[in-house]
């Protein structure tokens, strides 16, 4: 690709709309890593967070040594959570070498979007020995919807080898104080066909609140 090509690339994603900024992806897809790479990584530290985060994007259209060491740079160096957010689903394109860098943002970083995003990221992974001690973590969040994703990730153990583990959360769960608590344990437990979450919905389903008592009916209609 020329360099006359490249700089119009580089003012579409300074300044062009979505639009314009996704087509410029869409051809920077196309070009050889070894140019798009540098390239995008100088888009990086424009004070406009949406040329950065397409730049992200664009680096997870050329899978190489490179790009994934400018990303790993990039959580060091970035602070808008909607660009962290963004580098964390493009790390995850990378496969699993990413997991423990994913783990290590969400230990750090306190920011509801970057914390759902990864809890989302690691449900599709095969490490649930991480999912489950980030669900930990994410159930001490004061976010109530942090807590509440990972309490539905709960779901995603409940075929793996942490089962027990799982239901041992969803157990506490189900009694918890906080109505949208049990709410959320009810919709998992209902994924569940182990015999322990039969007795945990039926109490569900004389709960209080209504909201809940409808969650742990869902568990007993027909799929």
């Amino acid at each position: 690709m020329d360099s006359d090509r490249l700089a119009q690339l580089e003012l579409l994603f300074r300044s062009g709309s979505i639009y314009d900024r996704k087509l410029a992806l869409d051809e920077l897809s196309q070009a050889p890593s070894d140019e798009v790479v540098p390239f995008l990584q100088g888009l990086t530290i424009s004070t406009d967070f949406l040329c950065r985060r397409f730049a992200v994007m664009g680096l997870g259209n050329h899978r190489t040594e490179q790009s994934f060491q400018v990303l790993i740079s990039l959580l060091e160096q970035e602070k808008d959570d909607n660009v962290i957010s963004e580098i964390a689903n493009t790390l995850f394109e990378f496969g699993d070498r990413s997991i423990p860098f994913l783990q290590n943002l969400f230990e750090r970083n306190q920011n509801w979007l970057t914390r759902q995003t990864i809890l989302a990221i690691l449900m599709d992974s095969d490490r649930p020995d991480i999912l489950l001690n980030t669900i930990n973590l994410a159930l001490l969040d004061p976010t109530p919807t942090v807590k509440e994703t990972a309490i539905l990730a709960l779901g995603s153990l409940l075929k793996s080898p942490y089962e027990s583990d799982a239901l041992d959360l969803l157990t506490e769960l189900a009694s918890a104080e906080f109505w949208r608590d049990r709410w959320r344990a009810a919709t998992t437990l209902s994924l569940s066909s182990n015999l322990r979450a039969k007795p945990l919905l039926a109490k569900l389903q004389k709960d209080e609140n209504h909201y809940v008592v409808a969650a742990a009916l869902e568990a007993g209609l027909p799929k």
